[in-house]
């Protein structure tokens, strides 16, 4: 078993610890602990029932560190007997877990931080990225989260909202991050929506399908990224597409809009193109400006620039760029972008360079950079 897939195990682990009277923080500790026991002594002595060893190991952690706290004398006293070894429960309780971490005691972006972190298997510096703040920032806000928790019982779920926030982050993560999470925060989406009945569940599934279908297309041979503009369209999964498509229809048809099914609906845009100068971009600003109009996110209102560019024009693109704060992640490759569509190629080859210093991963990096060659590399006038 890799390290991929026996990291796959600890969400069922940590819930079953939670149930058995743990309190988070401790019962993360223990599994922790747990794993790092396995990735010694499994190579050489591998369990048949490797949730099992996983879980008898960890509450034995959880025990031992328990009675060596004298402050948590009272708990020492009510905590249940060691179980015996065997086999563990088949059911799958990572949605159940992702429930629990988004308990009514935390704020909305605390429970989604614990979750991405605790249970989504992200790192700090991952989770700080998608919510553009300092990873020192993010790691105290995350503390905070466990200190809060470990003094509550998770007897109040928390509520869809946040779980589906945490979702669409993991997905993201996923799909263009470090860590291939995308196919399992579909999976756990499929659940949620066939448990609740609400329109943004269904918008959140179709999202993540519509994207998901094209992700085959979107890297070359080589491994470099591939723009939506020039990808090869005959690539894409129709099926998962056309799924994705009939879901938000029917999400859309109960007139109750929010922000994943507005965000469907430019990703189904894309989607029904044939090619892509033949995408609707004037129903794609109109769709971004009811999604500034749920949201007010900066990140909406720059890729509202973008397809501003696209229906009226490069310069009435960077006039709605001009409105918002440079420092935003990817503000300085969609200048250069728009700038290249208005004729002006050096600058945009010199804003393509610094694009691609402000990069957060190897192969957006590459591609600007590439970008930055290409316009570089022209004869001069």
């Amino acid at each position: 078993m890799n390290e991929v897939q026996l990291r796959s195990l600890t969400p069922g682990v940590l819930a079953v610890l939670v149930r058995r009277g743990a309190d988070f923080a401790a019962a993360e500790d223990a599994v922790q602990d747990a794993l790092v026991e396995a990735v010694r002594v499994w190579p050489a002595d591998p369990p048949r029932d490797p949730k099992g060893w996983l879980v008898t190991a960890a509450w034995r952690k959880f025990l031992d560190a328990t009675r060596a706290d004298t402050a948590r004398r009272r708990r020492e006293e009510r905590v249940e007997e060691e179980p015996a070894p065997g086999p563990a429960p088949a059911a799958d309780d990572t949605l159940q877990l992702y429930f629990l971490c988004a308990h009514p005691s935390l704020t909305p972006s605390s429970a989604v931080a614990l979750t991405l972190r605790a249970v989504g298997g992200l790192t700090t510096r991952q989770i700080a990225r998608a919510y553009l703040v300092p990873e020192a920032t993010m790691a105290q806000r995350i503390s905070r989260a466990k200190r809060t928790v470990s003094a509550v019982r998770f007897d109040r779920p928390g509520d869809v909202a946040t779980v589906l926030r945490v979702l669409y982050l993991v997905f993201n993560e996923g799909y263009s991050g470090d860590v291939d999470l995308a196919a399992e925060a579909i999976r756990l989406t499929r659940q949620l929506a066939a448990a609740i009945d609400h329109p943004e569940v269904a918008g959140l599934l179709a999202l993540m399908l519509i994207h998901h279908a094209r992700r085959a297309a979107r890297t070359a041979p080589d491994g470099s990224l591939v723009p939506l503009a020039a990808q090869d369209r005959g690539r894409w999964d129709t099926t998962a597409i056309a799924e994705g498509i009939g879901i938000l229809h029917a999400a859309l048809a109960r007139d109750r809009l929010g922000e994943f099914q507005a965000q469907a609906a430019v990703a189904a845009l894309h989607a029904d193109a044939p090619t892509a100068e033949e995408t609707d971009w004037v129903q794609i600003v109109e769709w971004y400006d009811e999604l500034v109009g749920l949201t007010d996110s900066p990140v909406v209102r720059l890729n509202r620039a973008v397809a501003v560019g696209e229906a009226d024009g490069a310069r009435a693109g960077l006039a709605a760029l001009a409105a918002l704060d440079d420092s935003l992640p990817r503000h300085t490759a969609v200048a250069a972008y728009l700038h290249e569509r208005d004729g002006d190629l050096e600058k945009a080859a010199r804003l393509y360079a610094q694009a691609a210093d402000k990069a957060q991963n190897l192969p957006e990096r590459d591609h600007l950079t590439r970008q930055a060659a290409r316009l570089n590399s022209r004869p001069k006038k």
